[in-house]
């Protein structure tokens, strides 16, 4: 049986094949939470469009959701990488309601960070399924119907 209370950290990486394929279509021009950051994302104005893989833990997450609202809100476009968690709050009154693109991808991203034991991997599965979640307009570059069809196999197979 697995251990459950083993202190899970907050910062893994987003695969970078994975963030180079949503740059590709969303072009971001900022990172509001990157590892290792020197400055506190939710205490500043966002860019253009933002790519936003916050930390997961519960509080944390909540606070990048309703940033991302916000500045959506601003004219602000946010992409966010998050855990799949349907049954919640966050998820019925704040993700569903405000969102204007969901993508749940199919299988689970392998992110690079410092396992239980101190270790650090890039071979293991997240804990959770995955979703993209778009808030504010895509109003920049239409991806052309061959790129797209790509970048959904890439999303919803992880494939090349």
């Amino acid at each position: 049986m697995k251990n459950r209370n083993l202190d899970h950290k907050d910062d893994w990486a987003t695969p970078k094949e994975f963030y180079n394929k949503l740059n590709e279509e969303f072009e971001f021009d900022f990172d509001p939470c990157p590892l290792h950051s020197d400055f506190d994302g939710l205490a500043i104005d966002w860019a253009e469009r933002n790519f936003v893989n916050p930390p997961y833990s519960t509080k944390l997450k909540e606070m990048f959701v309703k940033k991302a609202i916000d500045e959506a809100k601003k004219g602000r476009m946010s992409v966010m990488l998050l855990p799949v968690s349907t049954s919640t709050k966050l998820f019925h009154d704040f993700i569903l309601p405000n969102c204007t693109e969901l993508r749940f991808i199919k299988g689970r991203l392998r992110f690079e960070g410092i396992n239980t034991k101190g270790e650090l991997v890039s071979n293991k599965v997240g804990m959770h399924d995955s979703m993209i979640v778009v808030f504010g307009q895509k109003k920049w570059r239409s991806v052309s119907g061959e790129r797209k069809n790509h970048l959904e196999k890439i999303i919803k197979t992880g494939e090349q």
